[in-house]
């Protein structure tokens, strides 16, 4: 893996930065809000840019960022989940966009890259599935979200640990097996269930499996981003047409900073290797579990 740190080919073109600035600064200098009010929103422009950084250099959704600051905002576990959506189908989108850029321009390991297209796929049809079923169903989580959300990332922080110092260290695979896909079919029907109940989970799961089946990691964080953008989108209706509960003037500010946090953050992956980026990112996790329990 390379350890040149270099920018998407997306980021030195100024054109794709004028109509993102130019929307953004409307979007502050029309707002209702006062100018001390302005100031304190600004900070989850921050807030965006940090969550979409981890969100797409670990394949994780942006909410493992969110959720425990807008817990600690004291918003609803509605508001906190659908807020947590919103930012998502920013940053994640742009994440995505610019990991399938890095798909198609960089043929260097396209080798490594075989099966992108159909572990996308699969996964993100089931998770389609397994998140509507959940909404339509009316499934309730099982406990409460402060409560899931601890235990989740406790238990996925672990299960990275224990694969990074006890599995031996193989040839890295490129093929898909049979049983892959029957995986892939379930991940997504169990990680749409618990993305439906914490705006998380189907990324993870997914980056995971992929990183103990000897996949690529860059290719395995990425096939997490773009599943992770066509999940939150396929979900937002429910955020926003049934339920009412999205906060949108922290989406507004949040957003735009989450969309310059997925373009830089596959510059991050490239950076870091492989054994760096899953310790980096179960270390976070067990912090954000162990504080919550």
């Amino acid at each position: 893996m390379s350890h040149n740190l270099k920018l998407p080919q997306i980021i030195t073109k100024p054109k794709f930065y004028l109509p993102f600035v130019v929307c953004w600064l409307l979007l502050i200098f029309l707002s209702p809000l006062p100018v001390a009010q302005l100031f304190d929103y600004l900070i989850f422009s921050l807030l965006g840019v940090l969550g979409a950084i981890f969100a797409n250099s670990t394949g994780a959704g942006g909410g493992v960022i969110f959720i425990p600051m807008f817990n600690q905002l004291e918003f609803t576990e509605a508001q906190a989940i659908a807020t947590s959506f919103g930012i998502q189908c920013f940053g994640m989108t742009a994440g995505a966009i610019t990991w399938w850029q890095h798909y198609h321009v960089d043929k260097r390991e396209l080798r490594l890259w075989q099966g992108f297209k159909r572990i996308v796929s699969v996964t993100t049809c089931a998770g389609i599935i397994g998140i509507w079923f959940t909404y339509g169903g009316n499934i309730s989580s099982p406990a409460s979200l402060h409560q899931s959300f601890s235990w989740f990332s406790l238990i996925l922080g672990a299960f990275i640990i224990s694969s990074v110092y006890f599995i031996k260290p193989k040839r890295e695979s490129s093929q898909i097996a049979w049983f892959d896909y029957l995986a892939l079919i379930l991940i997504g029907l169990l990680g749409g269930a618990i993305t439906a109940w914490l705006s998380v989970g189907i990324g993870e799961i997914l980056a995971i499996y992929l990183i103990l089946r000897r996949f690529d990691v860059t290719m395995a964080v990425a096939a997490a981003v773009v599943v992770s953008a066509f999940t939150v989108w396929s979900a937002i209706a429910q955020h926003t047409i049934v339920s009412f509960s999205v906060y949108w003037q922290v989406v507004i500010f949040a957003g735009p900073g989450a969309v310059l946090g997925g373009i830089l953050a596959k510059s991050l992956v490239t950076y870091l290797s492989a054994r760096r980026l899953k310790l980096f990112f179960a270390f976070w996790l067990l912090m954000i579990g162990i504080v919550g329990i």
